[in-house]
């Protein structure tokens, strides 16, 4: 009985070995992100990175993300996934949040599930989709109301106990909800007479409000992200809307919560605005060195991540393909790359277009095929798989006016 006993146990213990799963390996990009020094880690300190889209039009007058006139949202979110994004930056106004703010122009018999909800409501089904097949979302406070960009973080109508008190809103309602990994407390701070950094003005200094701000979000949902643009013009040195980033090195943003800081910067082809560089004979040569100097010195010093949030093209000039290419291969490939969200999935930018063409369906290849190899995608492990079947359809509606109003996506520069 004694050998009979030992014989069992040893075939026992064959077939657990033989059967048992093997333990899963920590697998990048679960659980809320953190930062140490340049680089993103996620809930298991495994390297991560923002290799992501915007997908703007909740923060217009249509109170929804566009283009659900012509396709349902799963659609939309399983094609960016299937394309290997794996964040959206999403777009919102505090007008959003008004009541009277109703989403319009779209196909419910595609988005039945949208049918008489608020535009908040929508958002929470963004999230909720872009969380259940893996995706991160960034949320966007890309302007104070929908009829277009705001030098500063507030307006008279929405002033700056707004802003925040909506911040704070939005951290209690997802908190919990790793989708959502974190606040770009506002789009593109800007002048003339408009936004300043380390002036120590509380009606202009940007970094200041950043840090009333982010803190205020920190202190109701301690595990975002709190992202912080640039302005455009630092000692006289100008650049782009919400890039230039110069100031943090003698002004850094100072935050509660430690490891939660990302600086944001953007960048554009000269389709977009002539800026001097792009006709200087070194050019594409003096690129790197003047992303240097505006940003990319958080990087190599090692201060902080930094995210560039929008950056996006027509590739009508030849240089902007040039520049594009030359731009990624800075921002370099895999999870220790920079992170990035490119302007814009959407076709009806009026100054970029999109990664979808006007059709709203099918992908502009030569956009994606330059993207591609710096694409990161989705982790298995970063999601529940969906028992729902991927949605698809080719519906256009050729009647449907396209969305060109300049202020709902990149605003020009000012020099």
């Amino acid at each position: 009985m004694k050998s009979f006993n030992h014989l069992t146990a040893l075939v026992f213990t064959l077939f657990v070995a033989m059967t048992a799963k093997p333990a899963r390996a920590a697998t990048a990009g679960t659980g809320y992100w953190h930062t140490n020094g340049r680089q993103l880690l996620d809930a298991n300190n495994q390297p991560v990175r923002m290799a992501g889209v915007n997908w703007f039009g909740l923060e217009t007058a249509n109170y929804t993300p566009h283009g659900l006139w012509a396709r349902g949202y799963k659609d939309m979110l399983n094609q960016m996934k299937s394309l290997k994004y794996n964040t959206i930056r999403l777009p919102f106004s505090n007008q959003l949040f008004d009541a009277g703010s109703t989403p319009n122009s779209i196909r419910y018999d595609l988005n039945p599930d949208l049918q008489g909800l608020s535009g908040i409501q929508i958002m929470d089904k963004i999230i909720a989709y872009a969380g259940q097949i893996g995706m991160k979302v960034l949320l966007d406070r890309h302007r104070p109301d929908s009829g277009g960009q705001s030098a500063l973080w507030y307006t008279s109508a929405y002033p700056e106990s707004r802003w925040i008190s909506d911040w704070k809103m939005l951290a209690q309602r997802y908190l919990g909800n790793t989708t959502v990994i974190g606040a770009d407390l506002h789009n593109e701070p800007h002048g003339p007479n408009g936004a300043t950094w380390g002036t120590g003005s509380i009606t202009t200094d940007w970094r200041l409000a950043a840090e009333r701000a982010g803190n205020a979000i920190l202190a109701v949902n301690p595990n975002w992200l709190i992202v912080v643009e640039g302005i455009d013009v630092f000692n006289g040195d100008a650049y782009w809307w919400g890039g230039n980033l110069q100031g943090a090195a003698q002004f850094p943003v100072r935050l509660n919560v430690a490891n939660r800081l990302v600086y944001s910067a953007h960048d554009y082809a000269t389709s977009v605005y002539p800026q001097p560089w792009f006709s200087d004979p070194s050019f594409p040569n003096n690129l790197r060195p003047l992303w240097n100097r505006i940003w990319g010195y958080l990087v190599q010093n090692n201060v902080a991540p930094v995210l560039l949030g929008e950056f996006g093209t027509t590739l009508a000039d030849p240089r902007d393909e040039t520049w594009l290419r030359t731009l990624l291969n800075y921002l370099g490939t895999g999870v220790n790359g920079i992170s990035f969200t490119f302007w814009s999935w959407n076709p009806n930018s009026g100054d970029t277009g999109g990664i979808l063409n006007d059709d709203w369906t099918t992908v502009n290849t030569r956009k994606q095929n330059i993207l591609q190899p710096f694409l990161v995608g989705v982790s298995a492990a970063s999601h529940s798989e969906s028992s729902t079947a991927p949605e698809t359809t080719s519906w256009i509606n050729p009647s449907m006016v396209r969305h060109r109003d300049s202020t709902s996506d990149c605003a020009l520069p000012d020099l």
